[in-house]
Parts: C-alpha cells; sequence; structure tokens
C-alpha cells in the first residue's frame, strides 16, 4: 500500500512539473507573437523623390499589396505651408499598413525644411492611429526627407522610432551634374567618402544621433555599367556613402547594387528585383 501511495505521489509531481513548464513557457509565446502582431501592425511609409507625386510610388505600394497583404490605408498630403490632409480609413489590426506621402511642394530641396514636413505627417497620422514604429522606403530625394528627420528627430522620445529603414537611389553626397561627377569620389575603408559636399557635413550628425541597434537599413543603387559607376544621376559613391552615416547606431545594414537599363536612376523604384529585394527586407 506504502508503495502505491508513493507511486501516485510521483505521478502528481510530474504531472505538476508538466503544466509548470507549459506555464513558464506561455510567456515567452506570447511575447513573440505579440512582436509579430506589431512588426505586421506597424506602418510603412512611401516618400517619393524631386518632382515626384502618387504615381512616383503607386507601382511598389501595389507589389506590397498584391505580394505581402499590405493594405494602403492613408494617402498623406502635406501641403505647401506644411499642413497635412489624411485620405483614408486605417482600421485596427490592419495587415502591414501603408501610408503614401506626398509632397504638394515636389521641388523643394531644403532638406531640412521636407525633414519637418515629414515630422508633421507622422505627427498627423499618430493622432488619428497610434503607433511606436514605423517603417521608411524612399527614392531620391525622399532619402534626404528621411534623413533630416532622423537627424533632428531620432532622439524625441514623444515621436514614434523608425525601425527599418529603406533607401533607393540615394544622393547622399551629391549629384552629378551638380555637386559631383562620374568617378570623382572614392569610399576609404571606414566607409567615408574621401570628399563630402555640404549635405553630407550636416548629415555626418547621424552618427552620433542614432542609438546603438536602433535601426535596420537597406541601400539599394543602380550602376548603368557605362563606366560612370552610376545610376545616371547619382554616383554609386554618393549612394554608397549612406554606411558611414548609420553604421555605428543601426542595428543592420546591407547594400545591393542593380544593374543594366532599369537600374537607371528614375527607373530603380519600377524594377522588380528592387519591389522583391524591398519586400523581403521589410516583412
Amino acid at each position: 500500500m506504502r508503495q502505491i501511495k508513493w507511486f501516485g505521489v510521483i505521478i502528481v509531481l510530474i504531472l505538476i512539473g508538466g503544466i509548470g513548464s507549459l506555464w513558464l513557457n506561455q510567456p515567452t509565446n506570447q511575447a513573440q507573437q505579440a512582436m509579430k502582431q506589431t512588426e505586421n501592425e506597424q506602418p510603412t511609409f512611401y516618400l517619393h523623390g524631386y518632382g515626384g507625386s502618387a504615381r512616383s510610388t503607386d507601382s511598389m505600394i501595389k507589389a506590397a499589396r498584391e505580394q505581402k497583404n499590405a493594405t494602403q490605408v492613408l494617402t498623406a498630403t502635406v501641403r505647401k505651408n506644411g499642413s497635412v490632409a489624411l485620405q483614408g480609413r486605417w482600421l485596427a489590426k490592419t495587415t502591414r499598413p501603408i501610408v503614401q506621402v506626398v509632397f504638394e511642394d515636389n521641388r523643394n530641396s531644403d532638406y531640412q525644411q521636407d525633414g519637418e514636413w515629414f515630422k508633421n505627417v507622422l505627427v498627423a497620422v499618430n493622432q488619428q492611429h497610434h503607433f511606436k514604429q514605423f517603417n521608411v522606403v524612399a527614392h531620391s530625394m525622399g532619402n534626404l526627407t528621411a534623413g533630416y528627420y532622423l537627424l533632428n528627430h531620432a532622439t524625441d522620445k514623444k515621436l514614434p522610432r523608425m525601425a527599418k529603414m529603406v533607401n533607393i537611389a540615394g544622393h547622399f553626397d551629391g549629384i552629378i551634374g551638380m555637386d559631383d561627377q562620374p568617378n570623382l569620389n572614392q569610399i576609404e575603408k571606414d566607409g567615408k567618402p574621401q570628399k563630402m559636399n555640404a549635405t553630407y557635413r550636416q548629415l555626418v550628425g547621424l552618427r552620433k544621433q542614432l542609438s546603438a541597434k536602433s535601426i535596420s537599413v537597406l541601400n539599394i543603387y543602380g550602376d548603368l555599367g557605362d563606366g560612370t559607376h552610376s545610376d545616371g544621376r547619382v554616383s554609386n559613391v554618393s549612394s554608397q556613402s549612406l554606411r558611414y552615416l548609420v553604421t555605428p547606431g543601426a542595428k543592420s545594414y546591407q547594400e545591393q547594387r542593380f544593374t543594366g537599363k532599369k537600374a537607371q536612376h528614375s527607373q530603380l523604384h519600377e524594377n522588380h528585383g528592387v519591389n522583391q529585394t524591398v519586400l523581403a527586407f521589410l516583412w
């Protein structure tokens, strides 16, 4: 009888241990699930370049909808006075929400101003639908908009934090025919360009602004293969100079070079391969 009692006690202890193990693992599983939900629910903002419009990012957003079940929830139009008009509706639990940003003054090369206008967009959207983190997909001058936003507001805890940034055809250190020429500049071993224009010297401040492991960066640039080492408008060195600006604080940094006719500056955001790379990085 005594053996039977002890056997019963052992069985009970085993059952309690198993239940306890399940209970201990439950918070971890819940935390992982919550993280997945957060990544799927944080918005991605698409920024067009100089002279651009909604049409500039339409194809990228279409690819995100069709291939990753993303949803364009809002169009944020920034008026010339900096105020923001929102069109659309962001419903709760929307999968991979997208906000398309359109600047009425789409030829404003005051990058500081552009960065402030993007801040206005974030504030306006956040008032309608609260979010803690967000992603950015930028083309051409949109990269400077995102860059100057980070330069001035990356440490502002009142604003949501940028989690992922996709940079396409970014002219961080000059534009060919303006303040750069093909094969004029070089990247040093630490990623720093040998020659820096005024914009780049300001952006160097990002090295101190970005906190450690705060942002994941994908840098996409084009090479026509015609000996200019450029996409026709931006030298590869100018685009690649982003690495020096963000790597001290970047959670991760990737570069992807595309070649051929579809790697031309204005064609990169229409490039099928670019779209696939962007979507894989975001989700």
